[in-house]
């Protein structure tokens, strides 16, 4: 059985937060936090900061992640809304991890940080 939990809602100034629960079928369990705020630079074209840390409450191998803090990731976008429902953007992706994830990167041969650029469209309806 997995079960999750998610809370999602708009703090002060308009700061948009998320934050996530989960509990996994051999008693793993996981969390995330999740931010990010729009500064209308004009009316249509917008950056955004975002922020994610992940933390889990055991070592778990088969999928790469250790106790604890897990990783984390900064990102910042500009999108240019052309209508409210349609936005490409384009922007920047840190992400690090750390402690026992960050050791099971490393033995694999991986980094432990990167840093991507990232393009796409915003839609919804």
């Amino acid at each position: 059985m997995r079960c999750r939990v998610l809370r999602l809602g708009m703090a002060l100034y308009a700061f948009e937060a998320e934050a996530t629960a989960f509990v996994g079928e051999n008693g793993q369990t996981a969390a995330r936090l999740e931010g990010d705020y729009d500064i209308l630079l004009t009316n249509r074209l917008i950056l955004q900061p975002t922020a994610e840390a992940n933390f889990y409450g055991k070592n778990d191998s088969e999928r790469g992640v250790g106790s604890g803090l897990a990783n984390t990731e900064l990102g910042l976008r500009l999108r240019y809304e052309i209508v409210r429902e349609f936005a490409p953007y384009i922007g920047i992706s840190w992400s690090r991890s750390y402690g026992n994830t960050a050791d099971m990167l490393r033995d694999e041969g991986e980094d432990v940080e990167e840093a991507r650029f990232v393009a796409g469209i915003r839609m919804w309806f």
